[in-house]
């Protein structure tokens, strides 16, 4: 049976956002401060985790093997604020923004499900304040207030998009996008995981705010909010910025048979990489 191609794309998003969630979150859940377990006479137990570095090395990594997986069917955006930011920067097709917000909101609200399971395998779990939620004030990891997070989600949301408007242009290296957006992603939790937990996406925040419940659901609105506003910017600007402007450039990936002339015998609809 030939499954639609939106379908194709709408199952792609749900399956790389569920693994950005799943990975990123739940290295920080399970990895981040792990303990070894002292043995009769050893003294205090050992330090094995992770850390801040590893955290933000997980989300990057995420994104780069997911895109490199699905990224020639979706585009791999795998973010609700990237999807609004590239159709400002008219780089993808409103009409399509929707299925793939929901798509990517379902599989954040799947890798948290998944995530709460796997914790509670483990005895003295406690959800609440522990599903490594996004917040501000008393719930910022370092206790910084409501403005200082909206700013800083939407100055690195908006350099987020700039990066993935750039190094998909024609003149980018073809093939490594995928790194260019990990890193930059590794990059932006390493700065900003002490300030809100870092979200630059409402599908991650939304996946696992529910879940961890401790205001964090109360506090959810900025972590769309600030995203979509800091996307919006850079879909706006990038063209002026830079002078490169590939606005009505599709960036899902996609060959349209109204684009270009195909073969006989092939099917308009296939999927190719983005360059």
């Amino acid at each position: 049976m030939q499954i639609p191609e939106m379908t194709k794309r709408l199952l792609a998003e749900f399956v790389g956002t569920f693994w950005l969630v799943f990975g990123g979150c739940g290295a920080a859940m399970y990895a981040a401060g792990f303990l070894s377990t002292p043995t009769l006479g050893s003294g205090a137990p050992t330090h094995l985790g992770i850390g801040f570095l590893g955290v933000a090395l997980a989300f990057g990594l995420t994104v780069v093997t997911m895109a490199y997986a699905v990224g020639h069917v979706s585009g791999a955006h795998f973010n609700p604020a990237v999807t609004i930011g590239l159709s400002v920067a008219k780089r993808f097709v409103w009409k399509d923004v929707p299925g793939y917000v929901i798509a990517q909101v379902l599989g954040g609200l799947a890798a948290g499900g998944a995530l709460w399971a796997i914790a509670r395998g483990r005895d003295g779990f406690v959800a609440e304040g522990n599903m490594a939620a996004n917040g501000f004030a008393e719930n910022s990891p370092g206790g910084y207030s409501m403005i200082a997070v909206l700013c800083a989600e939407v100055l690195l949301t908006m350099f987020f998009v700039y990066v993935i408007l750039g190094v998909t242009r024609d003149a980018a290296p073809t093939g490594f996008a995928p790194l260019a957006i990990g890193l930059m992603l590794t990059l932006i939790h390493l700065i900003s995981i002490p300030i809100s937990n870092t979200s630059v996406n409402p599908a991650r925040s939304t996946g696992v705010a529910f879940f961890n419940g401790a205001g964090a659901p109360g506090q959810l609105w900025l972590f769309w909010l600030a995203p979509i506003i800091g996307a919006a910017i850079a879909g706006a600007t990038f063209h002026l910025i830079t002078g490169v402007d590939r606005r009505d450039d599709d960036i899902t990936g996609m060959v349209r048979a109204e684009d270009e002339l195909v073969p006989d015998g092939v099917d308009p609809n296939a999927a190719r990489p983005i360059d």
